[in-house]
């Protein structure tokens, strides 16, 4: 793993650019916004995909695999955080001396002299942002923005507006959210992980804390988390800080959630400053309608009405891969979502709940990282084995990590209490024929994790639709 250097000066020029796993959500967006600015961008990733396509599709030179040579006359090497140390790109820069700068570096290079909106927390980042970003375009206020993943109403990641608003997803894993300057900071939640950067939860939280302190107009953070309270609590007592709004269900929330209507598309209720709106957005889940709270405290913040703030949410369409449906094989519905922490898989559960109707909800679980895995095997399985009907525990998603000798799907599978509720197939191959034993027609099937489970996913399409009908499981 690469981390930022937080000592780093950012150059004044960048010359061309080469990005090391240009494939990213994050990355192909940040290397759009240059190639858009006039920039000569080129790329790599180890794989091809739809992303790096769209990229090629805009003139962007990207090769597939990593080679010393695909860097050519490039000024300013781009790294993600998940590349390995011994990348032969990222190694050729250090050997020459070309610059390099990590993806979070790139990115605050861009938003020099802009007035940052800056989204962090454990869960629900990349939907407030996306939410954000709908609602300020649907008033016309046009904002710059990058996010972590593609904006269903937008068709993008990143793109650059005419408004004086740069909206970004920021990240807290590697303390990157730390380099941005931010005018506006939205905290949506703060869940103990990324002990591998931080060392332990107080680090973590400190951390949110000077996040928080850096922002000058104005921080919202959920009035239900007790860590974001504890943040806004230390913030309101710091002499000429920055406004702090609240948002969530708790009775002193600034936005307050009155209600909320679970069955398919979410529906709520908020009251801001004693009035109550109604909003329905158009994807399912009570998170996303905490998610749409902690959007409209942000906007009423920014000094539009509590009306306009819900209808600009109005049909808000989600992100990719948050629940993302994949359509239907053989009557089973298909599903993605980026859920990779127990707090996120429960939410994807539940919302895969709320529109299973008297459907059952089959997970595929891809366990991300060796250390989280290692850390949460527990409650990975208790939070599949109460929300799920049925499990399958693949591999686990290494990313930036070295294994961990003893560290496999098989140490989620292990911690079932029932198991018969769960199977351990890493063969992916094997997966899939094990779903199409199990599913039903009406049955929801989901793969839940941010490495690259939705790859899985053609396979289990064939593999459903390649059985007999009297193979399906009574």
């Amino acid at each position: 793993m690469i981390k930022p250097d937080p000592d780093l000066v950012l150059p004044d020029t960048l010359g061309a650019l080469h990005f090391v796993g240009i494939g990213g959500s994050g990355m192909s967006g940040i290397a759009r916004m240059f190639h858009e600015r006039g920039y000569r961008v080129t790329g790599s990733d180890r794989s091809d995909s739809g992303t790096v396509q769209a990229l090629r599709d805009l003139g962007i030179t990207v090769h597939i695999g990593h080679d010393a040579a695909h860097v050519g006359d490039a000024d300013t090497l781009v790294v993600t955080g998940a590349l390995w140390v011994d990348n032969p790109e990222y190694q050729t820069a250090l050997r020459t001396g070309i610059p390099v700068l990590h993806r979070s570096q790139a990115l605050a290079w861009l938003m020099r002299g802009e007035r940052v909106l800056a989204v962090a927390g454990a869960h629900g980042k990349s939907t407030s942002t996306g939410m954000l970003v709908t609602a300020l375009r649907a008033l016309d206020l046009d904002p710059s923005f990058v996010n972590g993943a593609v904006i269903q109403g937008a068709g993008t990641s990143a793109a650059w507006g005419t408004g004086d608003l740069f909206v970004v997803e920021a990240d807290e894993s590697d303390g990157s959210f730390l380099l941005y300057d931010v005018s506006i900071a939205l905290i949506t939640n703060i869940d103990t992980d990324h002990l591998d950067h931080y060392g332990d939860a107080a680090a973590l939280e400190g951390a949110f804390d000077r996040f928080a302190a850096g922002a000058r107009e104005l921080v919202v953070v959920s009035a239900d988390d007790p860590a974001t309270r504890r943040v806004g609590d230390r913030l309101r007592a710091v002499e000429e800080g920055p406004r702090v709004r609240t948002f969530g269900e708790a009775a002193d929330a600034d936005v307050r959630l009155v209600a909320i209507g679970e069955e398919g598309p979410v529906s709520f209720r908020v009251a801001v400053d004693g009035v109550e709106v109604d909003g329905l957005l158009g994807v399912p889940g009570r998170h996303n309608a905490l998610n749409a709270a902690g959007a409209i405290a942000v906007l009423t913040g920014l000094g539009i009405g509590a009306d306009a703030a819900v209808r600009a949410l109005d049909g808000f369409a989600g992100t990719q891969r948050r629940f993302e449906s994949h359509g239907l094989a053989d009557g089973v519905r298909l599903y993605d979502d980026y859920a990779h922490h127990p707090a996120e898989v429960a939410a994807a559960l539940q919302t895969a709940r709320s529109v299973a109707g008297e459907g059952r909800v089959i997970a595929i679980h891809q366990p991300h990282l060796y250390s989280r895995t290692q850390a949460m095997a527990g409650e990975f399985a208790a939070v599949y084995e109460r929300a799920a009907d049925h499990t399958v525990v693949l591999d686990v998603y290494g990313a930036r990590e070295d294994p961990i000798p003893g560290v496999t799907g098989r140490l989620v599978v292990d911690r079932f209490a029932d198991g018969s509720r769960v199977d351990y197939r890493p063969d992916w191959q094997e997966a899939a024929l094990r779903i199409a034993e199990i599913a039903r027609p009406g049955d929801i099937v989901m793969t839940l994790s941010c490495g690259d489970v939705y790859r899985i996913l053609p396979q289990v399409r064939a593999a459903l639709e390649a059985r007999e009908p009297e193979s399906t499981a009574p």
